[in-house]
């Protein structure tokens, strides 16, 4: 069965919803990490820190997109989603906006304060076991029943053309920023979970710096694009395993896969530890309270598994910063 693939246009489409109701995120040139990489002069680096949004993360991008172009379809439904808690806080954002509601489906560890957020919006939220979940699929019935009990209306965090149309917004406003200053790109390094992220930003990315050099960042114990790139077809990780509980889907979406397929060509594994440092060095060295999954590109970067050669620009995208403070403690002590 074929499906639909979105395109740059329909990126382009979202902005203008976006820009009803977010400021574009701001681009940090990275001084200190261009002294770390020993780039060559002329060289610069780039932070999207997507802590900035209203909801501490890029997922209220493709929330408010999804929610503006369902709305007739919605009505006086529900709308239904399951989540880690970025996309619950993104859709929970995005109903409020537009006066609707919205119920969540999200795993009873996910940190407190993406509960916090989640609630602060007006969503209602229902928890499951996600140590179980690959056994009893209780999140995904939870959902459905939703669904199906009150005629909700489901949204998916990633796998939908408007999610990823919305989150590519995001990647627009790097290529508007970086050429209107003369800038070139040689490396664009983001996150890859479900691909709502990558594949929007892939697509603005392409279109905006043909040259770039697009890399995928995953947990090392969850690292299924990585497989489906070696495999040439999507794998699915039964358990995917790591600190970054934004990094966690089974696969990337049917709908992210296709511009995941031809636009990246090569996605890197970080061990947690990796992780741990770079959120380290980002707090020490810029004051960024960056959660794993958005501090797992700097690990990347600083792997030294993909080479930095050429002339243009680096971008790292921090796709948020919702961490409990114990947990960020923890995880920044380097000591344990």
């Amino acid at each position: 069965m074929s499906i639909t693939v979105a395109t740059i246009e329909d990126v382009r489409r979202a902005e203008a919803v976006i820009r009803q109701h977010l400021s574009p995120v701001p681009l940090i040139r990275s001084y200190r990490l261009e002294q770390e990489l020993k780039l060559s002069p002329g060289r610069r680096v780039w932070l999207k820190d997507y802590g900035w949004t209203p909801v501490g993360s890029f997922k209220v991008l493709g929330a408010l997109n999804w929610m503006a172009g369902n709305l007739d379809r919605i009505g006086d439904r529900p709308v239904a989603a399951h989540s880690s808690g970025n996309f619950a806080s993104g859709i929970s954002y995005a109903g409020m906006r537009y006066g609707k509601r919205v119920i969540i489906v999200m795993p009873e560890s996910a940190p407190q304060v993406k509960f916090e957020l989640t609630r602060s919006f007006g969503a209602e939220i229902r928890t499951y076991d996600i140590t179980t979940d690959h056994q009893t699929g209780i999140r995904d019935r939870l959902t459905r029943e939703i669904v199906e009990d009150l005629g909700g209306v489901q949204a998916s965090p990633y796998d939908d053309n408007l999610v990823i149309a919305g989150n590519g917004v995001g990647g627009l406003e790097i290529v508007q920023e970086l050429r209107q200053q003369g800038r070139e790109v040689s490396h664009f390094f983001c996150p890859v979970s479900g691909g709502g992220l990558m594949a929007g930003h892939a697509l603005a990315m392409a279109d905006g710096f043909p040259k770039c050099q697009i890399v995928g960042v995953e947990p090392e114990l969850a690292d299924d694009f990585r497989q489906s790139l070696q495999a040439g077809r999507r794998v699915r990780v039964d358990q995917p395993t790591s600190i970054c509980d934004g990094l966690l889907s089974y696969d990337v979406g049917e709908h992210n896969w296709p511009i995941l397929q031809q636009h990246v060509r090569q996605s890197v594994s970080i061990p947690d530890v990796q992780t741990r440092r770079a959120m380290r060095w980002l707090y020490d060295n810029h004051g960024l309270r960056s959660e794993p999954s958005g501090a797992i590109t700097l690990a990347a970067l600083f792997s030294g598994q993909i080479r930095l050669d050429g002339a243009g620009d680096i971008v790292l995208t921090l796709s948020g910063r919702n961490a409990d403070e114990a947990r960020f403690r923890e995880w920044t002590d380097l000591s344990l």
